[in-house]
């Protein structure tokens, strides 16, 4: 479901949006699971630091190539010191 907001409705749901990015990549959207792990990830890293660290360390969670797990534990130890 696509809600309005203000005038605005966005073109795509992110789902959506997420399976046709994964696809001009060449990879498989990420799980159930797998999306509501990286929301926690962006969630550590916008409340423990600057909003923008949130988009920022997804990329570089992207490059570690880590499991989900891994990378939400190393952001908690980030939190943590």
């Amino acid at each position: 479901m696509i809600v309005v907001a203000h005038g605005y409705a966005p073109p795509m749901e992110r789902d959506a949006w997420i399976a046709a990015f994964a696809a001009q990549l060449g990879v498989a959207p990420p799980t159930p699971e797998q999306v509501e792990q990286l929301l926690a990830l962006a969630g550590v890293a916008a409340h423990s630091s600057e909003r923008t660290a949130a988009p920022l360390a997804c990329w570089v969670a992207g490059c570690a190539g880590a499991s989900a797990d891994a990378l939400l534990a190393a952001a908690e130890r980030v939190n943590a010191a």
